[in-house]
């Protein structure tokens, strides 16, 4: 399956005959960034925000995942699990994070995480082969967190996103924050990530993906 990145926290995870997934389509007028013109069968969006919620850019969309639970859609498995701190507030809203299951191949989108998560929201996301972390604060994880994080869950690639571009109105750290975090000086970025269940590393490894536009 191959996974590519839009900008903030939106990706494309697409596998020939099964559904596609667009993640937290956003507003450009609002973020920054082109504006989207994607495909996609399931449009999942991790909490009510402009830069998390536009689904009106995904087309033809079939389904929209915004809460808990547990789907098959197109032969992708889906667990969505709420996070956050509680009291859903605007400084405490509402987070979905979820998992996809392509094929043997899980990915975990962690949407607009705030809050290091519970050992028991850890583990109810099961094995994850990929997670796509929020690395550059401005609302989601810092960077201390998101290295945190990354060492709960313990997949075997980390995909960085939610960080400063100079395409992106919002304000937020740069990624060599988190990589520094991580023990790690600059990544050369790739155009998008092509991975089978053969393919995952042992030891945890950060992938660095180019957004494109």
């Amino acid at each position: 399956m191959e996974i590519t990145w839009h900008g903030l926290s939106c990706f494309r995870l697409t596998e020939r005959g099964l559904a596609t997934v667009v993640t937290d389509p956003y507003n450009h007028e609002v973020v920054g960034f082109s504006p989207l013109k994607l495909r996609g069968d399931i449009v999942t969006i991790s909490h009510d925000a402009p830069g998390h919620n536009f689904e009106s850019a995904i087309k033809p969309k079939q389904r929209i995942i915004d809460g808990p639970g547990e789907y098959e859609i197109g032969s992708v498995f889906i667990t969505a699990v709420q996070t956050n701190g509680g009291k859903h507030t605007k400084d405490d809203p509402r987070n979905t994070l979820c998992v996809f299951d392509y094929n043997g191949v899980s990915i975990a989108h962690l949407g607009d995480l705030r809050i290091v998560p519970s050992q028991a929201q850890i583990e109810a996301l099961g094995d994850v082969n990929v997670a796509l972390v929020p690395v550059g604060d401005g609302g989601g994880l810092n960077a201390a967190k998101a290295a945190e994080v990354v060492s709960m869950i313990e997949p075997g690639i980390v995909i960085p996103m939610h960080f400063q571009l100079p395409e992106c109105k919002l304000e937020l750290d740069p990624l060599s924050k988190f990589l520094k975090e991580m023990g790690l000086g600059e990544i050369e970025a790739i155009p998008s990530l092509k991975i089978t269940s053969s393919s995952i590393p042992e030891e945890t490894r950060v992938i660095v993906l180019d957004y494109k536009s």
